[in-house]
C-alpha cells in the first residue's frame, strides 16, 4: 500500500468514526432540562465514546508518521534479499517482464531508485532492475569480491592474526565497521576484512568508528 492510498484509508476511517460517534450521540443532542435525567447514561456513554475515538485517531495518525519515515531513507543504501527466490524485472510493476531470478536468501544489494513500491537495484555485477520492497530486507550482509582468495584477521589490521580464508562470492554477515576495515560473520567465524575485499559497505559506514 502506497502512503498516499494510506492517507486515504486514514480519512476514510476518520469520517467513519466521526460517523458512529455523532450516532452514538444522537440521544443526547437536545434533550431539554426535562428530560437531562433521561439521558444522563446516554451521555456518559457519549464521553467514553469519544475517548475510544480520540485514541483511535491518534494511533492512526501515529502510524502514519511511522509509515511517512520510513520511507524518507538516504539513497543509495545497501539492503539484501529477504527471500530464496527473488525475482528482478525490467520495470516498477508486474506487468514487467522478470528478468533475472535470484536464489540466493541475503545477497547484498543497492537500491538505487525508488518508486511507489518497487526499489531499482544493483548487484556486485553491476546488473540492475526492480525489485518489489517486500522482498527487500534492512539487514546488512557482505559479498567476498576479488579474484583470490581474502582473508579475516582477529583485528582490523593487516598485522592481526589470520582467523579465515574466504573464496570470492562468499556472503556473509556484516557486524560493524572501522575506517578501511569490516567486522563480518562468514559461516559462524568473525573477523576483520578490508572494506576493499567486500561488497555491500561504503566507506563512510566506518567513518567516525
Amino acid at each position: 500500500m502506497t502512503s498516499g492510498s494510506f492517507r486515504v484509508t486514514m480519512t476514510i476511517g476518520f469520517l467513519r468514526a466521526m460517523r458512529v460517534l455523532f450516532a452514538v450521540m444522537e440521544p443526547g443532542r437536545s434533550p431539554g432540562r426535562a428530560m437531562s435525567s433521561k439521558y444522563e447514561g446516554a451521555k456518559q456513554r457519549n464521553v467514553a465514546a469519544m475517548t475510544i475515538l480520540i485514541a483511535l485517531i491518534m494511533a492512526l495518525s501515529g502510524a502514519g508518521v511511522t509509515a511517512s519515515a520510513q520511507e524518507n531513507l538516504p539513497l543509495p543504501r545497501f539492503v539484501s534479499l529477504k527471500a530464496d527466490e527473488v525475482n528482478m524485472r525490467a520495470g516498477p510493476g508486474e506487468s514487467y517482464p522478470v528478468e533475472w531470478v535470484y536464489t540466493r536468501k541475503g545477497l547484498p544489494v543497492e537500491i538505487i531508485k525508488e518508486y511507489d513500491q518497487w526499489r531499482e537495484v544493483r548487484d556486485v555485477d553491476g546488473t540492475k532492475g526492480w525489485v518489489h520492497r517486500v522482498m527487500l530486507s534492512s539487514l546488512r550482509t557482505v559479498q567476498v569480491t576479488g579474484a583470490t582468495q581474502r582473508t579475516g584477521y582477529d583485528k582490523p589490521s593487516v598485522d592481526g592474526r589470520p582467523v579465515f580464508r574466504a573464496e570470492p562470492g562468499v556472503q556473509g554477515t556484516l557486524l560493524s565497521c572501522e575506517p578501511g576495515w569490516c567486522r563480518v560473520e562468514l559461516s559462524g567465524v568473525k573477523g576483520w576484512m578490508a572494506m576493499d575485499d567486500l561488497w555491500g559497505v561504503y566507506p563512510e559506514d566506518g567513518a567516525g568508528s
